[in-house]
């Protein structure tokens, strides 16, 4: 009997001892679970998945161009830009000089080079009657005109879109694709920039703009279209 007696005098409370050990652990799994309900797993997109969100991009121009003008088409064409004088001299006596210094062109086809200059003159003639407004500016003051500049609402051919060499054709599906983005450059800047501008009293006022223009026939005017315009009323 007595040696039962020491025996069971020495039972360890298991109980008692492993009681805090299991709240510890339990309130650790809580607080993980806590956690991780709290967590938002991103999923790293695979390469098929990357290429369609692109393709889903180019399938909307206008939100391309809208994401692009003041983020990088204005501080681009910005830095590209020189003085039209300067810009339309290098460009008759060395096209491609003037290309490399001032402009882009895509490599696919033969297209023209197509410039970026600052203008800065005085209207001389303004075409508002027609949606394809414009005016003529003498930028040298010598009383005779040297740049039409557009003034919308309608906007002629692809100039924005031809001066950037961030985008280019094959970004695009197909031909059709390529023609709406420009398209879509041409809406973007009448709805931002040439909707605003007046009509009346153009003539006499002082233009300055930032735009381009492709190279052309030596006998025309350089059709320029803005991406920046400011015109101050003539005195």
């Amino acid at each position: 009997m007595s040696g039962e007696h020491r025996f069971a005098g020495h039972v360890p409370d298991v109980t008692g001892s492993t009681m805090p050990i299991f709240r510890a652990v339990a309130t650790m799994f809580l607080l993980s679970t806590l956690s991780l309900a709290g967590c938002k797993i991103i999923k790293t997109p695979t390469a098929e998945e990357a290429s369609a969100a692109a393709a889903t991009a180019t399938n909307n121009p206008d939100r391309m161009v809208a994401d692009l003008w003041d983020t990088k088409v204005i501080p681009y064409l910005d830095a590209r830009a020189g003085a039209f004088n300067d810009v339309l001299a290098l460009s008759v006596s060395d096209v491609e000089a003037a290309g490399a210094k001032y402009g882009h062109r895509e490599k696919q086809g033969n297209p023209p080079w197509t410039l970026a200059a600052k203008v800065d003159g005085k209207v001389l003639a303004a075409e508002t009657a027609s949606r394809a407004g414009s005016v003529d500016i003498d930028t040298n003051g010598d009383g005779k005109a040297d740049v039409r500049v557009q003034i919308g609402a309608a906007v002629k051919g692809n100039a924005i879109r031809d001066s950037l060499d961030f985008v280019g054709f094959n970004q695009f599906k197909n031909q059709i694709e390529w023609a709406q983005f420009g398209k879509s450059f041409n809406a973007h800047l009448n709805s931002v920039v040439l909707a605003k501008l007046p009509r009346d009293k153009l003539v006499g006022s002082r233009i300055q703009a930032l735009g381009v223009f492709p190279v052309g026939a030596a006998q025309q005017l350089p059709l320029l279209t803005p991406v920046r315009i400011i015109v101050e009323p003539g005195t």
